[in-house]
């Protein structure tokens, strides 16, 4: 077998990045990845057991393993052998789904049906926070629900950027779970949708203060704001801001989220390339999806029509076909971005070549890239089925007639 082909335990953990929706947990968990045949020639055989074979997320589980698998160095086809549960099966899958409900405290407030998008860059000064912005205030313009996690803890920019200020507030949620305190995200609604986004620069009283902060610091600073963030189940994306480079922040939120999607932002120059394909490479070792590559400050057109490559041609090219990716969008180098930035007031929300460059770039995210999640069907039954068993050993253990109750 050749050195650069994933082993079938490497194709495993590639699968547990696949999440059932409606029942939030990945489909190894749940038992329905059954194994993996790895062939010489790249063919990689995933067995998938569905809990019906009507089942209407088949379509979704189908692209969302192809999509995993297929972007594995070294994978030259993703074919898929289906089979159905056996009623043991789906009682042990019940289980275990009841299991993970009664724990989600312990998880995540990002909600099952959430894309999450990491957006990345192997150095900075690429404009990976500009992109990030752009893109949530984009994809909000066409009516979704989209979060932004500034995860740039050191460098915070989002708040400027996206024109919203004022303190995070508070507020206690009570349910079968317990108590428990949530941080209420800061809003801007644009058009039919809205943006949510949490950051540093909404917790430190002057945007010119330093954080000295290290690396379990860090990590415990992104932990909070996926865990005690009160993003909402009804939210279409959570777009994450990255620092810099390949460290702890990058470590954890794969960790904590990995179903993420990763997103590599660079510039045309060969050095930005040379060094973002570092982020590609680490987002494979931590078992992530790289979605794609954007090639951000790609040319500057002057009044009279004349164009410039000022940083460069064809980096983004170049580190899309190094990592296997497609080149999702090229943003041109305007002046009007960066005032944008600066004002709060986003350039995709304007007019001119870099607006129209960042409202195709939601689009081909939203069609073809990472596509909302459809929610239906069959594991919704199973999902329910689980919240009111639990409601009924809630009301049984509390002295409360219930369905269980004599």
């Amino acid at each position: 077998m050749p050195h650069d082909l994933p082993s079938e335990a490497d194709v495993i953990e590639l699968l547990r990045g696949v999440i059932d929706p409606e029942l939030g947990s990945d489909i190894v968990e749940l038992g329905m990845a059954r194994g993996a045949v790895v062939a010489a020639d790249g063919t990689v055989t995933v067995t998938v057991a569905l809990t019906t074979s009507g089942c209407p997320l088949r379509a979704q589980i189908q692209r969302d393993v192809r999509a995993r698998v297929g972007n594995a160095p070294g994978v030259t086809k993703v074919v898929i052998d289906w089979s159905e549960m056996t009623d043991d099966e789906k009682t042990v899958a019940m289980s275990r789904a009841r299991f993970n409900v009664s724990r989600r405290e312990e998880d995540t407030e990002v909600g099952a049906s959430t894309q999450v998008i990491a957006i990345g860059s192997g150095k900075g000064g690429v404009g990976k926070s500009s992109v990030t912005v752009n893109l949530a205030v984009a994809l909000a313009a066409t009516g979704l629900k989209v979060g932004v996690l500034d995860a740039d803890i050191w460098g915070f920019s989002v708040p400027r950027m996206l024109g919203v200020d004022g303190k995070l507030a508070v507020r206690l949620r009570s349910d079968r779970r317990g108590d428990k305190k949530l941080i209420v995200p800061n809003e801007r609604t644009i058009g039919s949708g809205v943006v949510r986004a949490v950051s540093m620069g909404f917790l430190v009283d002057d945007e010119g203060s330093a954080l000295m902060w290290r690396g379990l610091m860090l990590n415990r600073g992104v932990q909070h704001f996926l865990q005690d963030v009160e993003w909402g189940d009804d939210l279409d994306y959570l777009l994450i801001d990255m620092p810099p480079g390949t460290g702890d922040v990058q470590m954890g939120v794969a960790k904590l989220i990995p179903r993420a999607e990763v997103l590599i932002v660079t510039t045309p120059a060969l050095a930005a390339q040379k060094v973002a394909i570092r982020a590609a490479s680490m987002a494979r070792k931590s078992y992530l999806r790289v979605a794609g590559v954007v090639e951000n400050m790609s040319a500057f057109t002057c009044d009279h029509g004349e164009t410039y490559a000022l940083f460069g041609t064809g980096g983004g090219e170049t580190l899309a076909r190094e990592a296997g990716v497609p080149l999702l969008g090229s943003i041109p180098l305007e002046p009007s971005v960066a005032a944008g930035g600066d004002v709060g007031q986003p350039i995709a929300l304007g007019t001119g070549h870099a607006a129209d460059a960042f409202r195709a770039l939601a689009r081909r995210l939203v069609d073809e890239a990472v596509p909302p999640v459809a929610m239906a069907g069959c594991s919704a039954r199973m999902l329910d089925a689980a919240l009111k068993a639990l409601d009924d050993a809630d009301a049984a253990s509390s002295g409360v007639g219930s369905a269980l109750s004599p």
